[in-house]
């Protein structure tokens, strides 16, 4: 089991509280992770990635042990702590404006 803290629209829209964990099959990637959490919870398709592409949106960040992952390989391997669940993986949502 893998954690995953989502921003609070993105939990509300799943109807969920706090972070969520999901089971992710071997190895633990990025892409792995947000496939099985798309699948756990339909709703989120397409808020995350893109439909068609499955690229990050933008505006849409994610970081794993106080490292930023947002521009790594989506099939790199995620951390030992993020696979074994002792840390999250953050879903972070950006700001942006003047």
């Amino acid at each position: 089991m893998i954690r995953i803290v989502i921003p609070f629209h993105l939990r509300t829209l799943a109807r969920v509280e706090g972070e969520v964990s999901i089971e992710v099959a071997e190895p633990v990637t990025l892409s792995r992770a947000l496939d099985a959490l798309e699948s756990k919870y339909p709703m989120l398709r397409g808020t995350i990635r893109d439909h068609g592409t499955l690229k990050r949106r933008p505006f849409i960040r994610f970081f794993a042990c106080g490292q930023d992952l947002s521009n790594n390989s989506m099939d790199a391997t995620l951390p030992e702590a993020i696979v074994s669940g002792a840390e999250p993986l953050q879903v972070v949502g950006a700001i942006a404006g003047g």
